[in-house]
């Protein structure tokens, strides 16, 4: 039988569809699949001009059937079917698409929208088959015809027998290789899995025959395989559900049953719009923090369909990195697709959804926030973290959006608070919003820079995390005012009468001081009075931008060895240390040196750092008890 070529432009058109357009071998079972859900949405459309034509929805189903001995893969469908001339423009012409066509002839209809539009799906097949047969007959017509090809050496078309309308796709699947298990496209667990993560809402039925067990008539211990047909797919998705049909408990079965997590959701968010771009969308707010969440193999991204088909797992420009958390699905019907229904031609679409979706998800964090603290709170435990790296992401551009959702514990009222909640209830007098940082609240509760902003009455942020002191800095003010380090040197506290004499106290000591600063050199910027210090007699303090806590997160990181902060000794000259400085200083230069060294190291301790000289500290203290 003579075979006819292609209508392609040549034969490395046809090795290019089916070599280069798809990622995934597997993909070629989703669009046939697609096609045939097709050939049943023509029909459909057929009967709503005809009024001849009854469509009895049960009546129509796509199905699946591996066999193999034979090694061969079919998928039927009771659609529209073909004619020839149908079978030689559609499969002969390759990216010729009779959906696109039917499409366009029938724009102004209503029902449901047609999958496929751009004819090469059907050639993903060749992916996986050496010989692909196509068996259609049309509606209206009595005789069928087969189409049968091997690929880019051409196809035959010949009459054939078919008892009913529809399509019949016969694959002859390939020989297994070292790089590719062809075996699976057999398997009819590998399959029904490819069938749920691909075509789970298609709405007609895929049917297969699947393998059961049952007890032996007469025995309780042992079993025998049966064969029973079964639905497939769910087909009607959630998303396209009324919101009053759904409970709670749908939602969260939903949540399982796509594998988005092992916990139990705290939020779910079900969006349907119709404007611009339509869409359905269901997102989830998950209870517990990912394993992997904070590594380089985590992946963010929602489920993306066209019309109830997956077209992507993980779409990563749904959502910003700070909602990274968010699990979910977005469907909709207006996606401008490439060729392989794989990629986004254009992004306008997916960026107006994005856009929405994003708006979406902060009105449900505030929401949380307001109406369920203690649900708040378990989020903000699990995903907090998150949500400060995107206020110091992106040169801050952010933190307008996130600012309202962050929150930190502080002693005063022993919890975590909102920085609205702070502002709140600060005193008239109190310029600043005051924060302190450590490694955690228990250390922080014992630094000795704190005690003048607390016998103030003013509250402190405890900051714990590596993030917090950056994305503050990013954030600069909330509500115009500014943030202020308890270990900044100027804290912005009005002097009182204790404090103007301890600035006449320092004119009087300069020369200690200067002394002090010499013998510690490099090490420090200044040694000065401390205007904050009550019962500690030494701490460290930083002038400029970057804190001794930014400077332990800055050493940690690559090609930062040599940042540090300019750090400042402060001394208390109530405490009893002070007298005994005063009196070296007078009469014994080396015992100043001495003390010096221990109230820096000291110093140094208290802040968490690390000593440069383990063994001579120990050996000043030595002296001291000797």
């Amino acid at each position: 039988m003579e075979k006819t070529p292609f209508k392609a432009e040549s034969k490395r058109m046809l090795e290019m569809m089916i070599h280069s357009v798809y990622s995934h071998r597997e993909i070629f079972l989703r669009e046939l699949i697609s096609n045939a859900s097709d050939a049943i949405d023509k029909l459909y459309y057929k009967t709503l001009s005809d009024n001849t034509l009854a469509f009895e929805k049960d009546n129509y189903y796509i199905k699946v059937v591996a066999e193999k001995t034979t090694r061969t893969l079919t998928i039927l469908d009771t659609g529209i079917g073909m004619t020839k001339d149908e079978l030689e423009n559609n499969l002969g012409v390759i990216a010729q698409s009779g959906s696109l066509v039917f499409k366009t002839e029938n724009e102004a209809q209503d029902g449901h929208d047609i999958i496929g539009q751009f004819g090469v799906g059907f050639y993903s097949a060749f992916m996986v088959a050496d010989l692909v047969t196509v068996t259609s007959r049309a509606l209206g017509s009595e005789t069928a015809f087969k189409w049968e090809s091997s690929g880019v050496d051409g196809y035959t078309i010949v009459p054939a027998e078919k008892d009913v309308v529809g399509t019949e796709v016969i694959l002859k699947i390939k020989a297994s290789t070292e790089d590719e298990n062809y075996d699976d496209y057999l398997d009819e667990y590998r399959l029904r899995s490819l069938i749920k993560k691909y075509s789970d809402f298609i709405r007609y039925p895929i049917k297969m025959e699947l393998t059961q067990q049952r007890p032996k008539e007469g025995s309780e211990d042992e079993f025998e395989e049966y064969r029973e047909e079964q639905t497939i797919n769910s087909m009607v998705p959630i998303w396209r559900k009324n919101k009053n049909e759904l409970t709670d408990e749908d939602y969260e079965n939903f949540y399982m049953e796509k594998h988005y997590g092992f916990d139990k959701p705290l939020k779910h968010i079900h969006i349907s719009v119709d404007g611009a771009v339509r869409y359905n969308a269901i997102l989830y707010i998950p209870e517990k923090t990912p394993f992997d969440y904070y590594t380089k193999e985590y992946e963010k991204g929602l489920e993306l369909y066209s019309n109830g088909v997956l077209i992507m797992s993980k779409s990563p420009d749904l959502l910003p990195d700070y909602y990274s958390f968010v699990k979910g699905m977005v469907d909709s019907e207006d996606l401008s697709l490439n060729i392989s229904r794989e990629i986004l031609q254009q992004d306008k679409q997916l960026k107006l959804i994005a856009k929405n979706i994003k708006s979406k998800i902060t009105s449900q964090l505030q929401s949380l926030l307001k109406d369920d603290r203690e649900k708040y709170e378990a989020f903000y435990k699990a995903f907090g973290t998150q949500l400060k790296y995107g206020v110091y992401s992106d040169y801050g551009s952010n933190k307008d959006v996130l600012q309202d959702l962050l929150m930190f514990y502080t002693a005063k009222e022993k919890k975590m608070v909102t920085l609205e909640e702070y502002v709140s209830r600060m005193p008239e007098d109190q310029k600043y919003i005051y924060y302190a940082s450590g490694e955690t609240y228990e250390r922080i509760d014992k630094l000795p820079q704190t005690e003048l902003v607390s016998e103030k009455g003013y509250e402190i942020l405890y900051f714990i995390e590596d993030v917090d002191e950056f994305a503050i800095k990013m954030l600069m003010t909330y509500k115009d005012r500014e943030f202020k380090s308890v270990s900044s040197g100027d804290l912005g506290i009005a002097a009182d009468e204790s404090q103007e004499q301890t600035a006449e106290a320092a004119n009087e000591n300069q020369s200690l001081f200067d002394t002090m600063k010499d013998i510690l050199a490099e090490r420090v910027k200044d040694v000065r009075i401390s205007k904050r210090l009550k019962n500690h007699p030494v701490c460290l303090t930083a002038d400029g931008e970057i804190t001794i806590e930014m400077e332990k997160v800055l050493k940690t990181m690559p090609n930062n060895p040599n940042i540090k902060a300019e750090k400042v000794l402060e001394i208390n000259i109530n405490h009893e240390v002070f007298q005994s400085l005063k009196a070296a200083f007078e009469h014994d230069k080396e015992k100043l040196r001495l003390y010096t060294n221990l109230l820096y190291n000291q110093a140094l301790l208290i802040e968490g750092l690390p000593i440069h000289d383990p063994v001579e500290f120990t050996n000043d203290i030595c002296k001291i008890m000797v």
